[in-house]
């Protein structure tokens, strides 16, 4: 079910969980600013989750929130890991969804990233 991306962070999710070794996951990176572990129900040949470790709930909070050092450190994040797994040729999606209208399902702010394969239209088409 989408969430609503003003309410408040819930350390509960999902994502707040395998943060904290409660839930077992795939790591791929991590380092002092995000982690990134793969996706259990892949929608692409690859499909990675990078998630920042601090608590913002989606990026209109991590924008508004997080400090300058912070978002560096998770988007110099999200590119490593397209380099790692060897992406940047021929290409790669990377998809962030935010509330309800954006289909965002986990409270926590994360960056899906996909390739491996041609990926079609960006957005479904009426």
């Amino acid at each position: 079910m989408p969430i609503d991306p003003t309410l408040p962070y819930d350390d509960e999710n999902i994502f707040a969980k395998i943060l904290r070794g409660e839930i077992p996951s795939n790591t791929v990176y991590e380092d002092d600013w995000a982690y990134a572990f793969e996706d259990i129900n892949p929608q692409a040949g690859i499909h990675t989750l990078v998630i920042p470790k601090g608590r913002y709930v989606s990026w209109d909070d991590f924008s508004a929130k997080a400090s300058d050092e912070e978002i560096g450190g998770f988007v110099r994040a999200v590119g490593e890991v397209a380099r790692r797994k060897g992406l940047v040729e021929p290409g790669y999606r990377m998809m962030a969804n935010i509330g309800a209208h954006g289909g965002q399902e986990v409270p926590h702010l994360h960056v899906h990233i996909f390739g491996g394969q041609p990926l079609g239209p960006m957005i479904w088409r009426k």
